[in-house]
């Protein structure tokens, strides 16, 4: 493969992207944690970010507290999907900014624990190397 397609993956260009191999993310500028982060109530639930009586409550109302609190930014009520918040640089809330490594590894959503396995491009990954 090119290598510059590798130095040179956008996440906005899937075609650019390559195929994933789990020795990757040892040497990854954590590219996957920039994209938006989709979570059902089971995630926010196991993150801790919901307690299990509001279960019962209305979703949007759910929604409407964690966008309150900063930690969700958009919820699609008609599929019952929250969006996590994202800092300024498009990292995930939950990147630590210096190691790159998630603060909520064991905790951490569906869609992280299943990428690249699903998403815009299953299989492959927006791969940067890290800087030396």
């Amino acid at each position: 493969m090119n290598k510059s397609l590798i130095i040179g993956a956008e996440l906005d260009r899937t075609e650019t992207w390559i195929k994933y191999d789990k020795t990757m993310c040892s040497s990854c500028v954590s590219s996957c944690c920039t994209m938006p982060v989709e979570v059902r109530f089971n995630d926010l639930l196991r993150i801790g970010l919901v307690e299990e009586f509001e279960r019962s409550e209305p979703a949007k109302n759910v929604a409407k507290r964690l966008m309150k609190d900063g930690v969700v930014e958009r919820f699609n009520q008609k599929s019952g999907i929250y969006t996590l918040v994202r800092m300024g640089n498009n990292d995930c809330l939950y990147l630590d900014r210096k190691t790159r490594l998630c603060t909520i590894y064991d905790k951490r959503p569906d869609t992280c624990r299943n990428h690249p396995k699903i998403g815009p491009r299953p299989g492959y990954c927006a791969f940067k190397p890290k800087r030396a």
